[in-house]
């Protein structure tokens, strides 16, 4: 199972991240504690090995904005959380579904994209409330072709639990990681030791 550790905002918090095993570090542009700009992205992560993967985490973004960010950031995904006006970006798109047992169904049909994040409702934030979603609502079996991501209030407490239940491809953590709210080496590298 692959694990995408999320709202990276120094290199240390990436160096750690890499260091011990991380798929993919995620780095928030929509307005948010964790919020980072390209520029700072692009400083923080110029180690980063090719086969790490740098996404970019967007809300209702103007394709524009999210291209110029691609390239300035030097990302390799984007996530996309809120209202989608395109799935065609020169990336890959992980199309991020929140759970609340009615529209889950409409954002699966509706997207093409091959990674589904599945998150908490939105609360103060569209993403990143460090809130696990009722498990009970989601069933990814019927789900075909697609990369399925968990994420909502994940800590290395609950990720193993998460992985017998969904089986996904792969999983997602911010808040989970953090102390006070910030990221925390030690619990970064304790959920991806659980974690995979």
């Amino acid at each position: 199972m692959k694990v995408k550790i999320c709202g990276l905002k120094t290199k240390e918090q990436v160096d750690v991240a890499v260091a011990h095993g991380a798929d993919y570090l995620g780095f928030v542009f929509a307005k948010s504690i964790r919020q980072i700009t390209p520029e700072e992205v692009k400083e923080i992560t110029k180690n980063v090995p090719k086969e790490v993967k740098k996404v970019g985490v967007f809300v209702s973004p103007i394709q524009s904005e999210v291209e110029a960010i691609i390239q300035q950031a030097g990302l390799d995904m984007v996530q996309i959380h809120g209202d989608l006006t395109t799935e065609n970006y020169t990336v890959p798109l992980i199309r991020a579904i929140p759970v609340n047992g009615v529209d889950q169904e409409k954002y699966i049909k509706e997207t093409s994209a091959e990674f589904l994040l599945f998150d908490a409702p939105p609360k103060k934030f569209v993403g990143g409330n460090g809130e696990v979603f009722d498990w009970q609502q989601l069933d990814t079996s019927s789900i075909k072709n697609k990369k399925i991501i968990i994420a909502g209030g994940l800590t290395p407490e609950n990720v193993q639990q998460a992985k017998q239940r969904f089986n996904p491809y792969a999983v997602d953590v911010s808040s989970g990681v953090e102390t006070n709210g910030v990221k925390d080496p030690k619990k970064i590298i304790a959920f991806l030791k659980k974690a995979t």
